[in-house]
């Protein structure tokens, strides 16, 4: 993993202006892991990146379907956004054939941790989202694959 880059997120335009610049980087096979605390901004950092890859329809959260995939021309390139809250152990990811959909899509994992994490992946981005007063930071390290994109201009 590359040295830990910290993102200011005050309101929620820098939200979503992360996500954009995120969304410029991904590629297939890529995992953005995003972690964090209940509303700490995992949902809506994931909504700003679908929607900055080209969704325009409302993009749920996956927290009781655990996944939603998204297919071009609807977005620039497969992706499948993953809630892994409700599992309870990292098992439970492999019985929901997350390693088919992987194939050929990048992944925004919520709650990477309850899947067993992708920090050992090299085409992880990790994010963990911390509340700071009425905003957010976003502690941010790659994997292998995004040493040539880091230090992104996030």
């Amino acid at each position: 993993m590359s040295a830990a880059q910290e993102v200011s997120l005050p309101d929620l335009p820098a939200m979503q202006a992360f996500g954009e610049r995120l969304a410029t980087h991904l590629q297939t096979g890529d995992v953005l892991a995003l972690s964090g605390g209940l509303g700490t901004g995992k949902t809506t950092l994931a909504r700003a990146i679908i929607a900055a890859l080209g969704y325009t329809g409302e993009v749920p959260s996956p927290t009781f379907t655990l996944i939603e995939s998204y297919d071009p021309p609807a977005v620039r390139l497969p992706l499948v956004h993953a809630d892994f809250y409700r599992l309870r152990s990292p098992g439970e990811a492999a019985e929901l054939g997350l390693a088919e959909y992987r194939e050929s899509a990048a992944l925004i994992a919520e709650w990477p941790e309850h899947a067993g994490g992708f920090a050992h992946e090299p085409g992880c981005l990790g994010i963990q989202l911390e509340i700071v007063g009425e905003g957010r930071k976003a502690i941010v390290e790659g994997g292998a694959a995004w040493q040539s994109r880091m230090p992104c201009p996030i």
